[in-house]
């Protein structure tokens, strides 16, 4: 692997190289947000209040098994500035490669500064 994508330095993936993802199993996935910003809401009286970002973010997550219908949301939940999921790979699927990539809306260049984004 390079050190470098896009001339920025990025860390090895913490994927196991002798695993495939495309398998039935229950992951345990984290998502943090650039910089460790607090963007999806804030925890007080010992409560969880997302943001409008924070409630897409809810929205998105929730709606993962309508496009994947091979995919199971176990628990998730949307923390101020990551989310934890479990997400279980329970039906069959093909692929024809041995690997799996993220669909759209990956590794944005732009800042979430330059949207109005309000609560759905």
């Amino acid at each position: 692997m390079s050190d470098k994508f896009q001339d920025r330095y990025r860390i090895p993936s913490a994927r196991a190289h002798w695993w495939n993802y495309r398998k039935r199993a229950a992951y345990f996935v984290t998502i943090c947000t650039y910089n460790h910003e607090c963007l999806f809401g804030e925890i007080y009286d010992g409560v969880m209040h997302l943001s409008g970002i924070g409630a897409i973010a809810d929205n998105y997550f929730s709606a993962i098994p309508k496009h994947f219908p091979f995919v199971q949301l176990d628990k998730f939940i949307v923390m101020p500035n990551h989310v934890h999921a479990i997400i279980c790979i329970s039906g069959t699927h093909v692929q024809r490669t041995n690997h799996v990539e993220t669909l759209h809306a990956t590794s944005l260049a732009t800042s979430l500064n330059q949207y109005s984004i309000t609560p759905p």
